[in-house]
C-alpha cells in the first residue's frame, strides 16, 4: 500500500519527535505541523538523492526512504547542502521565493528544536537568513570547464558508451533540457531536418526545443554506431516510438543511469569537486547562453520552459564576475592623483 506524504514523513525518527514536540510542548495546530512535515520530507529526500546520486524528481525521488533520517543524519548535514536545497527549489521545482522561505523556516525550526533538546550538536541552518531563499544562485560550469568535460569524454579510448555519453552531455549543455525531458526523447519527436524537437516538460506541457549542428551531429554519430537491434528498440507503451538514448540492456535509458554517467564523467574531467549533477548542467546551459551568447532573458525563459520570468531572471545575476572584470577594465581603473603641486 502506497504511503500518504504525511505517513511517509513520519517514517523519519527525527520528524516523529519533531511532530510530538510541536504539538505537545509548543501547542501548535496539527495543520501547521503537517505543513512543516511535508516541507521537511522534501528536504530530507533531496539531501539523500544528491548524496546517493539519484534523481531529484519523479517516482524514484519520492520512493526514497526516510527511515534512516534520524538525528545522526541531521548532524551530518552542511550549510552548503541547505543552500543547494534552496537553489533546487527555485530553479528545478520553479517554486516562488515565498514558498522557498516557508521551507527554509521548516528546516530552521527543526534544527532549533534538535539543538535546544540536545539531539544534535551542529546547526547548519543557524546562520542562513531568509533572504537566502531569494538570493541563492545556481551552481554551474564555466565555458572552459564545459569544454574540458566534453573533451575528456571524447578522448576516452576504452568506453563503449562514449558516443552516447558525449551526445547526452552535449545535449544538456546546448539545450538546457531537464533530465526527465532528455530521457523521454524519441526519434519521432524530431522534425524532418532534425533542427528541432518537441519535449514534454513539467505538468505535461509541451514545448519546441531547437538543436544546433553540434547536437545533431553527436546524436546521429551515436545512432549510426548502433546495430540494427539497438536502433529498433521501441518504447514499452508505443512500439512506433523509438527512444533516442538506450541502455546497455537495450531499453530506454533511465534517469538513474544518466545521473550516474554524468557523475562519472565529471570526476574523470577533474570536476568532481564542484558537486555538479544533471540539473546543474541545465543551469550551465542557461548561464552560457546568457553570459556568452547574449540570449535575451525572455527567449531564455521559453528555451528552459519556465512559467514565470522571475525564475529565469536569476541568470541575469550570475554575471557578477563579468561586472567585476568590466570595472577593472575601466580606463580610470589605475588612475592615481598626480604628486605635482601646482601654484594657486
Amino acid at each position: 500500500m502506497e504511503l500518504t506524504p504525511k505517513a511517509d514523513a513520519m517514517l523519519s525518527p527525527a520528524l516523529r519527535e519533531f511532530n510530538n514536540y510541536k504539538l505537545s510542548i509548543q501547542n501548535r495546530s496539527q495543520l501547521t505541523v503537517d505543513e512543516y512535515l511535508l516541507d521537511l520530507r522534501i528536504f530530507f529526500k533531496f539531501i539523500k538523492a544528491v548524496r546517493e546520486n539519484k534523481p531529484t524528481d519523479g517516482e524514484e525521488f519520492y520512493a526514497i526512504s526516510l527511515r534512516d533520517c534520524d538525528f545522526a543524519f541531521m548532524d551530518g548535514v552542511t550549510a552548503d547542502e541547505i543552500y543547494d536545497f534552496l537553489s533546487y527549489l527555485r530553479f528545478d521545482r520553479s517554486i516562488s521565493a515565498r514558498s522557498a522561505q516557508r521551507k527554509l523556516s521548516a528546516v530552521k525550526s527543526l534544527y532549533k528544536f534538535a539543538t535546544i533538546t540536545g539531539k544534535v550538536k551542529n546547526n547548519p541552518a543557524r546562520d542562513i537568513d531568509h533572504s537566502a531563499s531569494k538570493k541563492t544562485l545556481p551552481k554551474f560550469m564555466t565555458l572552459n570547464e564545459s569544454e574540458d568535460l566534453l573533451n575528456s569524454i571524447n578522448e576516452e579510448k576504452e568506453n563503449k558508451t562514449k558516443l552516447r555519453d558525449y551526445a547526452i552531455i552535449l545535449t544538456f549543455l546546448n539545450t538546457g533540457m531537464r533530465l526527465s525531458e532528455l530521457v523521454s526523447i524519441n526519434m519521432e519527436d524530431f522534425d524532418r531536418d532534425m533542427t528541432s524537437l518537441v519535449v514534454t516538460g513539467k505538468r505535461s506541457k509541451q514545448r519546441t526545443v531547437y538543436i544546433n549542428d553540434a547536437v545533431k551531429d553527436a546524436i546521429l554519430n551515436y545512432r549510426d554506431s548502433l546495430n540494427e537491434e539497438q536502433r529498433a528498440v521501441s518504447d514499452e507503451k508505443s512500439k512506433s516510438r523509438h527512444p533516442v538514448f538506450i541502455s546497455n540492456r537495450n531499453t530506454r535509458i533511465s534517469n538513474k543511469t544518466v545521473q550516474w554517467l554524468v557523475h562519472k564523467h565529471l570526476i574523470n574531467a577533474g570536476l568532481g569537486y564542484k558537486q555538479l549533477s544533471t540539473h546543474k548542467l541545465r543551469h550551465t546551459a542557461a548561464t552560457l547562453m546568457y553570459r556568452e551568447g547574449g540570449v535575451d532573458v525572455r527567449v531564455l525563459q521559453d528555451i528552459l520552459g519556465h512559467e514565470q520570468l522571475n525564475t529565469t531572471q536569476i541568470y541575469t545575476h550570475v554575471a557578477s564576475s563579468d561586472m567585476e572584470d568590466a570595472v577593472h577594465r575601466n580606463p580610470l581603473a589605475n588612475f592615481k592623483p598626480s604628486d605635482d603641486k601646482k601654484d594657486g
